[in-house]
This record gives structure tokens, C-alpha cells and sequence, in this order.
């Protein structure tokens, strides 16, 4: 029998808190295919591979989560330079992974659907690996209501597009809602992280989570559009009321996933405009990349303070330019 998998009922770890899969039908199986990873129970050993998984960092492109991995490892001192990330799941086109030390960075698609996926794919294997203490982290983009482009958004509360903090799915015809609560505390200490970033903005606040990146979020620039920029406005106004200040499309289902599973889970995301003064991006490739770098330097930071890597002589680039300006 494979390492890992039917030895152990939900998560394996020695100690700590285990990842938690919620379906008696897995004990049956002996042997457990996660398709869109190309990885699998009897094909791989998850325990020796993953077992030592602490930090899960996920986003929507393939290349901004190996660019997330390559800066990761800078700032904790293990990355080779002359080292180039192989893709875990360099056999299939879906989605990327990548790995260094115990931090793991995973691409997700666009939207709802396809996280959900990755989700399910990433819950079990963390499981079968033994993983335990797992703290999962989106880090993505979005638009902004009333905050200066650049802001970077912790989601207080994933909330739908009528501004509830739910998550809504069809289970066999029938609707299944479901909790989009997340760790305050995490929440907190990230935000707490972010007064050593003097150039941006950091804010706690609600997230909305659509369907639809045009008609789902207001937009007056898609294919279709029945409402006026009247209309659009005075929605953006009722989220902004319900205390939303940012708009994305993955949040809710991440939220609901993670909370099942037992994990600690944030959502860092960062605004590339506001879309009270626009739909369309209109800033510079470089000021866009700019921003899309803060969230991962955030998180980074954080990843960083919490493995006490300063304690082990691997002080953070953000570190050693406070230390030489000093």
C-alpha cells in the first residue's frame, strides 16, 4: 500500500493540526489519481515529496507563481542561482507547482471553477502527504472600489455578488451554501507585516467574489450590457456600503475549501484600479508588474518572519536595504 494513503484518516502528521478530507469514498481506494496534476498515491511518494509543506502560496498565473517561488527562495536563502524550478506538473498543461523548502506555490486558473479543481486536488494531497500546521495564501489582483490603485486588500470576508459572506453550489440539483469565514487572526498578523512596506497600502476589508470578470462585476466595456453607468455606479456604491473595497473571482470558493479542510487561509490581494473611475487598465505594463509584486513581497515577508529565518542567518533583501540605509 502506498505511503500515506488509507493508513491514516485525515491527515497523517505525528502532531499538529492535519489537513482534512471530508469523504468516507477515499478509504475504499487504492489508489487516489489527482488528474490535473499528474501526480498520484502510487506513483509518486507525496510523504517524502510534500511532507514538510508548512506555506501554500496560490494565484491564477503559472508565471507569477514561479516568479513567486524563485523570489521566495531568495528571501530565505535557498535558492541556487544557477538553479531552474522544474514545474511538479510539468505532465499536464493545467496547472503549475512549484516547490523550495517548505513553501509551495501552485497556480489556480481564472475564476471559480477552475481553483475549485486545484482546490480539491491540493486539499488531498496535502492529506496524503502528512502535511501538517498548513497555512494556504491567495495572493492575486483585482479591482478596487474608492482605494488608490496599488492598494494591497485582505479579505476580512469573502462576500457574493448580493453581498453576502457565502458560497453558493449545485450538489446533485440542489443548493449546498457554505461559510466563506477566514482566519481573523491571520488576517491581522498579515496586516501587522505590512506596516514594514513604506510604499504601499495595506487595508482589511470585505471581498466581493463573482462569476464573471464583465456583466458580474459592473462593467460597461464587455460584449453585453443591459445597465447605464447610473446603474453601475450606484451598485459600486452599495458595495462599498456593505464594505467591500475589492472584486475578484476566486475568493469565496478558496474560503469555503480551506475552512472545510481545516487550514489557516488569507486572501492578499492588490488593485490595479478603481473601478469607480473606470473598467478598463490603463497604467504602464511596468506600474501594473509593479503592483502585482507587492502581494507576493507581503506574503513573502510574512512566510519569512513566521519560519524565524532571521534567527538562522538568512535576513530578507527588505532587511539588508533598512540595514544599509541605516
Amino acid at each position: 500500500m502506498t505511503p500515506g494513503f488509507n493508513d491514516e484518516k485525515n491527515g497523517g502528521g505525528e502532531s499538529g493540526n492535519n489537513v482534512l478530507v471530508h469523504n468516507p469514498n477515499l478509504d475504499a481506494m487504492t489508489e487516489d489519481i489527482l488528474y490535473h496534476f499528474n501526480l498520484g498515491t502510487a506513483t509518486h511518494d507525496l510523504p517524502a515529496m510534500f511532507g514538510d509543506v508548512k506555506f501554500v502560496c496560490v494565484g491564477g498565473s503559472p508565471w507569477r507563481m514561479k516568479a513567486f517561488i524563485e523570489y521566495i527562495g531568495r528571501e530565505l536563502g535557498l535558492a541556487d542561482p544557477t538553479n531552474e524550478y522544474p514545474n511538479i506538473c510539468a505532465g499536464t498543461d493545467r496547472y503549475a507547482m512549484y516547490k523550495v523548502g517548505p513553501v509551495l506555490s501552485v497556480s489556480h486558473g481564472m475564476g471559480i471553477p477552475s481553483i475549485a479543481i486545484m482546490l480539491h486536488e491540493l486539499i488531498k494531497l496535502l492529506y496524503h502527504a502528512r502535511c501538517t500546521d498548513v497555512t494556504v495564501v491567495r495572493i492575486g489582483t483585482s479591482g478596487g472600489i474608492g482605494l488608490k490603485p496599488g492598494t494591497v486588500v485582505i479579505t476580512k470576508q469573502s462576500v457574493d455578488a448580493s453581498f453576502l459572506p457565502r458560497f453558493e453550489q449545485v450538489i446533485l440539483g440542489k443548493p449546498v451554501v457554505r461559510s466563506t469565514e477566514l482566519d481573523s487572526d491571520l488576517a491581522e498578523e498579515l496586516q501587522q507585516y505590512s506596516k514594514d512596506f513604506d510604499d504601499f497600502e495595506t487595508v482589511i476589508a470585505n471581498t466581493m467574489c463573482t462569476m464573471d470578470f464583465y456583466e458580474g462585476q459592473a462593467r460597461l466595456d464587455g460584449a453585453f450590457c443591459s445597465y447605464t453607468e447610473e446603474d453601475k455606479q450606484n451598485y459600486l456604491k452599495e458595495a462599498y456600503a456593505a464594505g467591500v473595497r475589492n472584486i475578484e473571482m476566486e475568493s469565496s470558493v478558496f474560503a469555503a475549501m480551506c475552512k472545510l479542510s481545516g487550514v489557516r487561509a488569507a486572501v492578499v490581494c492588490v488593485t490595479l484600479l478603481d473601478r469607480q473611475k473606470g473598467d478598463q487598465l490603463t497604467s504602464s505594463h511596468d506600474i501594473l508588474q509593479s503592483y502585482q509584486q507587492r502581494p507576493q513581497m507581503l506574503v513573502g515577508h510574512f512566510i519569512k518572519r513566521r519560519l524565524n529565518a532571521m534567527d538562522k542567518g538568512y535576513p530578507s533583501s527588505r532587511d539588508t536595504d533598512k540595514a544599509k540605509s541605516s
